[in-house]
């Protein structure tokens, strides 16, 4: 879809990836920018419309696809994250958490603007990923599963949502230099870069991005003789 004059609503607005979403989305012409977030105080970017929408909240999703029925392209950002493995003490609790913000609240959000979408012509979805989609390395489990989970809702929504004509992006990347991987010591993309080459993909038409070069080479790495989610040998 082309970006220039539509109309966006992006969830987890407020920072990260969610604001360099909102900013790239008007420099590239968006009639419309919403931004959902749990305080809509939080989002100060000129241009940007506030919502307040928790995504785990249903009634906060049904409010903001009320005021926001214009929308056409719905990017899917809202996200939690916490270190620590499935054997941690308090591991079914984290799971529980993240799996209610990464993989429910993206299911909740995307069935109240389908209808709108189809409305506005179809457009097009986009969910943010990851790549621990495809790897769970035990540091993040439950976030990983979180969004192996989210991966799977996503291919589905493809199907679901091609009668209406509607675009559904999945965007996978490693870490990104945002507050959500600040206590992570590894190499990080700027979110800008990452937004940009998302948004790149969408206008191409494109139902996958793997916007850097790590996610890239895991993906490659699926089909080798020892495939890159199971532990690496030196």
């Amino acid at each position: 879809m082309k970006i220039s004059n539509t109309v966006a609503l992006v969830t987890g607005a407020n920072r990260g990836i969610g604001l360099a979403f909102t900013r790239e989305l008007l420099a590239r012409g968006a009639r419309k920018v919403y931004g959902g977030a749990r305080d809509p105080a939080a989002i100060k970017h000129p241009g940007v419309q506030a919502i307040r929408l928790d995504v785990t909240k249903p009634d906060e999703i049904l409010s903001a696809a009320a005021h926001a029925a214009d929308v056409a392209l719905l990017i899917n950002n809202a996200g939690v994250s916490h270190q620590g493995g499935f054997l941690a003490r308090d591991s079914e609790e984290v799971a529980r958490r993240q799996l209610e913000t990464n993989f429910f609240g993206i299911l909740r959000v995307s069935k109240a603007f389908a209808p709108i979408l189809s409305a506005n012509g179809g457009g097009a979805v986009l969910n943010v990923l990851s790549i621990a989609s495809r790897v769970n390395g035990g540091l993040l489990a439950a976030y990983a599963a979180s969004k192996s989970a989210a991966w799977s809702l996503t291919n589905s929504l493809r199907y679901e949502l091609a009668g209406q004509k509607t675009q559904v992006l999945a965007l996978h990347m490693a870490f990104v230099d945002t507050d959500l991987a600040r206590a992570i010591d590894a190499p990080k993309t700027s979110a800008d870069e990452i937004v940009k080459r998302a948004l790149d993909a969408l206008e191409s038409g494109l139902d996958e991005v793997l916007a850097d070069e790590r996610t890239r080479l895991t993906k490659q790495g699926l089909t080798a003789p020892r495939p890159s989610y199971l532990p690496q040998t030196a």
